[in-house]
């Protein structure tokens, strides 16, 4: 009689897994929304944040050449010295042009349409111009 008793306490009863495994779920419907919230808003700040390293890096670019690069020579001009300019002293980036954090190529424009600086412009999760929230763009020329 012992030994089936000892067997008993030993395991662990499909009712018991169904409640662990009830629980389990009910904690990740109510986590994980808000994780992914945070996943869209960690994204928006790494846009942001690139978009900065950027346009500090375009800073010395134009310190040494004069000019920043054309909307032709891009972002690029950052990493590998444009033909027919003097004066380059980079790279001004330690790494290759990053694309935005959903996979795109930043939008590179100078003479930009907002002030003496080139524009940059990531068109966020949709990829499109516009858009609010996760779909909104992220702008060089306004800090959100």
């Amino acid at each position: 009689m012992r030994r089936k008793t000892n067997r008993r306490q030993a395991g662990v009863t499909l009712i018991e897994m169904l409640v662990v495994v009830t629980i389990i779920a009910l904690f990740a419907a109510l986590v994980a929304p808000r994780m992914l919230r945070r996943s869209d808003t960690a994204r928006i700040t790494a846009a942001r944040a690139q978009i900065n390293s950027f346009m500090t890096a375009l800073g010395a670019y134009k310190l040494d050449t004069g000019l920043f690069p054309t909307t032709e020579q891009g972002l690029q001009a950052l990493r590998v010295k444009p033909q027919g300019v003097n004066q380059w002293e980079g790279p001004y980036l330690p790494q290759e042009i990053p694309v935005d954090p959903w996979a795109r190529p930043y939008v590179y424009k100078y003479p930009g349409e907002h002030g003496d600086e080139p524009d940059i412009i990531s068109y966020g999760a949709d990829g499109q111009p516009g858009g609010e929230s996760i779909n909104g763009d992220i702008l060089s020329w306004k800090s959100q």
